[in-house]
């Protein structure tokens, strides 16, 4: 790893802007040896052919992505109406093409309200799911008939933004706005089928995980040319933009530190607490659903400086 004999680059989150062509690993082995450091991990996968926001926890930052993953996320896709493939996205063999010139605005619109609000969605089976131990795309890949079930997933915003034809086909850009375990490419799937047409994703950039967005992510050249510490987001930082922030007073942020509990702020909040103590620092991530608060995770132990 380079930089050998100088120290990691310290704690906190990176907000990468993906480039296309990079799996998630590929992002997370840079990373490594930019910050000197194995404790690399990321809040959720982009297929290579994505590009944007790639959130990854650097040393005790890992410790946040837990947290992270299960945030809403927001994308910009286009979507071609028309032809269908394997994978449901243009990196896969076109199995079915049809006539999309028929479609109208109206047809369309209704087809995406449809896929609009709290839906049951048929993951793609080229996902990461597993299936008796075997992630499903590893068991299409080996030639299976793989049949997901369907889950429930929330699509919060589903917006058209324009329609351009091309040849026989229709490519459709959109943005959505969706729950985690949502993948867009089963939307780019379900809305062709809804059509008649069949569909696949043929562009998509992530904008958004959670709190974090595009205005902070980093390209790959420029982290490389800059530095990884000069686009680090510090713990306290990443946390109070990530999740609901509470403040704690010399007390309580002693006890969470010697691993006990304090008293919830909110008595059955659902979402994890970000405890913050009087010097700013990120004492600890809180589970706030009882009378009392316990630690999901303590960051900053008792006697720390």
């Amino acid at each position: 790893m380079s930089g050998a004999g100088l120290p990691p680059v310290g704690d906190g989150l990176l907000v990468v802007d993906k480039p296309g062509g990079w799996t998630s690993h590929d992002v997370v082995a840079r990373a490594r040896r930019l910050c000197r450091t194995r404790r690399v991990g990321h809040a959720g996968t982009l297929d290579p052919m994505a590009t944007g926001v790639l959130v990854l926890g650097v040393g005790r930052g890992t410790k946040l992505l837990t947290f992270l993953v299960g945030h809403d996320k927001a994308y910009a896709a286009t979507i071609r109406l028309g032809q269908s493939t394997l994978t449901d996205d243009a990196e896969g063999e076109v199995v079915a093409g049809a006539d999309a010139s028929g479609v109208s605005t109206e047809d369309l619109r209704a087809a995406v309200g449809a896929l609009t609000g709290d839906i049951q969605q048929v993951p793609s089976a080229v996902s990461a799911i597993k299936v008796d131990g075997v992630r499903s795309y590893a068991r299409v890949r080996s030639g299976e008939d793989v049949q997901l079930r369907a889950r429930p997933v929330a699509v919060r915003r589903f917006d058209v933004l324009g329609a351009r034809r091309v040849g026989p086909h229709l490519d459709v850009d959109v943005e959505v706005e969706v729950s985690s375990g949502t993948y867009v490419r089963a939307l780019a799937r379900d809305l062709g089928e809804a059509l008649g047409v069949g569909g696949h994703l043929t562009q998509l950039r992530r904008s958004r995980v959670g709190g974090l967005g595009l205005d902070l992510a980093v390209p790959l050249p420029r982290l490389e040319a800059d530095g990884a510490a000069a686009h680090l987001v510090p713990l306290a930082a990443a946390a109070r933009a990530s999740l609901v922030a509470r403040e704690l007073d010399e007390a309580e942020a002693r006890a969470l530190g010697y691993g006990q509990r304090v008293r919830s702020e909110r008595p059955g909040r659902p979402d994890p607490v970000a405890a913050f103590g009087p010097d700013g620092r990120l004492v600890a991530i809180l589970d706030e659903t009882a009378e009392r608060a316990r630690a999901h995770v303590v960051l900053a132990p008792a006697g720390e400086s």
